[in-house]
């Protein structure tokens, strides 16, 4: 594991993308590691803000397109998600609109709402708005924590 983050900090801002992209998806990964690293090594914080938020949401799209998929055995069976979680998403995103994507930056239940606004078919501008708002405030408030420490 050590070796891929190095081998993503090597990268820059490619490294960034990639690893966002996993972290985003129902791929369970850490981008803050090779965030930091890129940090530390004096990359520009706008350049690794814009290719965390660009890979991460086309993460969390990922998600959304599975579930748009509709084929709930496919998200158990490959991606690990059961279907209770989605269920329970679907129920808490119900009548609350795809402004809830948002909320797919959180650990542990982003994919399942992703997953779920996808099987919901919701509106897909305002996901997608909502998804890169939510991950880009993320990441801004992870920057300068992180820039408050170097």
């Amino acid at each position: 594991m050590d070796a891929f983050i190095q081998l993503m900090t090597d990268w820059g801002y490619i490294g960034m993308l990639l690893t966002a992209f996993l972290a985003g998806s129902l791929i369970p990964f850490s981008s803050e590691l090779v965030l930091t690293g890129l940090l530390s090594l004096g990359l520009s914080p706008i350049g690794i803000l814009i290719a965390a938020t660009i890979g991460n949401t086309m993460g969390g799209m990922t998600c959304y397109w599975l579930g748009s998929l509709g084929k709930m055995e496919w998200i158990e069976k490959y991606f690990h998600i059961k279907e209770k979680h989605v269920v329970k998403a679907q129920k808490f995103l119900q009548g609350k609109g795809a402004w809830m994507a948002f909320f797919a930056f959180l650990p542990f239940i982003g994919g399942p709402i992703a997953v779920a606004l996808g099987l919901m078919r919701s509106n897909l501008p305002i996901t997608i708005t909502a998804m890169i708002l939510g991950k880009a405030i993320r990441y801004i408030i992870l920057i300068g924590v992180l820039l408050s420490v170097f």
